[in-house]
């Protein structure tokens, strides 16, 4: 038997959907949605808190029907949260507050308590998976075709069966596999791009056995509706799309050896049940669809992800420092939306800054302080050696104070540094490497870094400390590195400013920390950060990982790393290099690069400030120049 099950995903916060079309929506979209239900159903809806409310606005009795529905069976209603909000990149406390608020609405709205939930963006991290079962989810849905893509081992029939998702704390919870082909399958059958022998052809071949099948797991805003987010989207037909789904999915339950189901009906299947680890060194945080979609596109994209998110990261400091109530936390919830982040209209984008800046205002919240001018001593020399009791580190001036090699307390071997030109064999990695660099790289244009002379100035500090200031002119303005060594602890603080005049289109990736390959041993070495729970880790032994990779000519990037908890450690059974980030200043993610290039191990791990994608549409959150902290501590077992 083939047990097919399909979902619609509502969202009325959709990023190019302005405000006053939300109830267009509704009618054209979300109540043929209903009539498929109780016609053809059972279907399952999944929608954000926000967005139930939303609709109530345009059609209370939407609501009713909705609830009414689901307890007849012909509608599972599954979770997500009080708003769409991508769990990697926030707190984990971030996390449970979105999961708690959405199933008090859920609740109060439809009188349900979901049990299945669509993980928001279908971005995946193993650190979530506590998170949902401790907010009462039993399964997550979870994209196959990317995370298959990672595990050449995963045996073919494992996607059509229910299996077990093993997270990062050793807890496991129940997954049911979206289907990319399948998705898109429909929205070409509804926009009458194939034909419904066509479609029944290809939901036909997938009967082999006892299986479980995802027809559709996307939005319901497509059909009888369109978005605009597109230039190439297809005219819309109006009421002919879902005549079209109507016809499909009547004649699926019509089916021989076919069986439309609920998602939880899915989960009873007597097949699959395998506990996987769905994510991996190379790809820490799948998501779904196309490559394109990876974390960058709501962390460092769009109009201003990061300066946004770093507003976001400072109000949700204030409100666990004040007890704040729960309205405050939906509005946070809100604002932490991954709509904001992508194709946001103007007109939202200028009603979302006020927002965002109003609760700053609100809860006296101010953005950091520009950094001061430089103190102490004038420093001509090209090479700065800075010893201290927990630190000895030498700086190369004539690179823009890139570290050339840095070593700490108790051992002082040097972890981390600079790699010459022709260190390696590979081709690809014959270049010179550093340590505490920064490289913008827009589309045809030179690339701009700060691997020049640096005006510089250091103070011994009173506790035996040194503090290093340097200048670096480049095309774009000057960007000036204050770097603080530590005496009482092995740690170097960094903080950068860029006084740019403007932001174009590009990548900015900061501090490129690579480590020494004589101090490290590559058969234990794990890089371990957060990606919106509890921790997790990632052996690099024998793994080619290349986080920072470009997609295509549009997309710069392949994955990243959330740091949500502001760190991540490389280390092996001895050292350690633990790298910390401000996030209320900017919440930069992690790209690790990783190889063994002829026996020698490259490994270094980039902090991304700025990446490239299709929503990439430079607006500042707030002018003026960009500041970004972070800090690199030693630790020797």
């Amino acid at each position: 038997m083939l047990n097919v099950f399909a979902l619609f995903h509502l969202n009325l916060a959709f990023s190019s959907i302005e405000e006053e079309q939300r109830c267009a929506v509704v009618k054209n979209c979300y109540v043929p949605l209903l009539d498929l239900a109780e016609r053809h159903g059972p279907i399952a809806i999944e929608a954000t808190a926000y967005t139930l409310a939303a609709i109530e606005k345009c059609d209370p009795a939407w609501l009713a029907r909705l609830a009414a529905l689901a307890r007849d069976g012909r509608i599972e209603f599954v979770g997500s949260g009080q708003s769409q909000m991508i769990g990697p990149l926030v707190p984990a406390g971030m996390v449970a507050a979105n999961l708690r608020l959405g199933n008090q609405a859920y609740r109060t709205m439809l009188g349900l308590k979901p049990r299945v939930a669509l993980v928001n963006e279908q971005a995946y991290a193993g650190g979530l998976v506590g998170a949902y079962r401790d907010a009462g989810y039993r399964a997550l849905l979870v994209d196959w075709d990317n995370v298959a893509g990672f595990h050449p081992d995963w045996r073919p029939e494992f996607r059509y069966a229910p299996q077990h998702a093993v997270g990062s704390d050793g807890h496991d919870i129940a997954i049911l596999w979206t289907n990319t082909v399948a998705f898109q399958k429909l929205q070409r059958l509804a926009h009458d791009d194939i034909s419904l022998d066509d479609y029944l052809r290809f939901v036909g071949d997938q009967r082999a056995g006892e299986r479980v099948l995802c027809l559709y797991a996307s939005d319901a805003e497509i059909f009888g509706f369109r978005p605009g987010r597109y230039r190439t989207e297809e005219a819309n037909q109006g009421a002919a799309e879902w005549a079209r789904i109507f016809a499909a999915f009547e004649a699926v339950a019509a089916m021989d050896g076919v069986a439309m189901v609920t998602p939880s009906q899915a989960l009873a299947a007597p097949i699959g049940g395998e506990k996987l680890i769905l994510e991996s060194a190379a790809y820490p945080v799948p998501v779904k669809k196309q490559r394109k979609y990876n974390l960058t596109r709501w962390a460092v994209s769009g109009r201003d992800d990061i300066g946004v998110n770093a507003a976001c990261q400072r109000i949700y400091t204030a409100l666990k420092k004040t007890g704040a109530p729960d309205e405050d936390w939906r509005e946070l919830c809100r604002l932490w939306a991954s709509d904001f982040r992508t194709h946001i209209t103007q007109a939202r984008w200028e009603r979302y800054c006020r927002d965002l800046a109003a609760m700053e205002a609100r809860l006296g919240i101010t953005a950091p302080a520009p950094l001061p001018a430089a103190t102490g001593n004038a420093f001509e020399d090209r090479f700065l050696d800075i010893e201290t009791p927990a630190i000895r580190a030498r700086l190369d001036r004539r690179r823009g104070l890139a570290i050339q090699s840095a070593g700490f307390a108790p051992d002082f071997t040097p972890l981390i540094g600079g790699l010459p030109h022709g260190t390696f064999d590979d081709i690809a990695l014959q270049a010179d490497w550093y340590t505490g660099d920064c490289v913008f790289e827009a589309p045809g244009e030179p690339k701009v870094t700060d691997l020049e002379w640096a005006k510089t100035h250091v103070m011994r500090n009173t506790d035996g400390g040194a503090t290093v200031h340097g200048e670096i002119a480049t095309p774009l303005g000057p960007i000036v590195k204050v770097m603080t060594f530590h005496a009482h602890q092995p740690r170097i603080d960094f903080e950068l400013e860029c006084r740019w005049q403007a932001w174009g289109r590009g990548v900015l990736r900061l501090g490129h920390i690579t480590l020494l390959p004589d101090a490290f041993d590559e058969a234990s070495l794990a890089y371990v950060t957060t990606n919106g729970g509890a921790a997790e880790r990632f052996a690099l032994a024998g793994q080619t990982v290349e986080h920072g990779a470009p997609v295509s000519f549009l997309v710069s990037a392949t994955c990243a790393l959330g740091m949500t908890e502001g760190w991540l450690e490389l280390a092996d059974r001895k050292h350690t290099i633990r790298i910390e980030v401000d996030r209320e200043t900017a919440p930069l993610i992690g790209l690790v690069n990783h190889r063994n290039a002829g026996g020698k191990l490259f490994c270094q791990l980039l902090l991304s400030a700025l990446e490239l994608d299709d929503t990439a549409k430079p607006a500042p959150y707030r002018e003026g120049p960009r500041r970004f902290r972070f800090s690199i501590v030693g630790k020797t077992a």
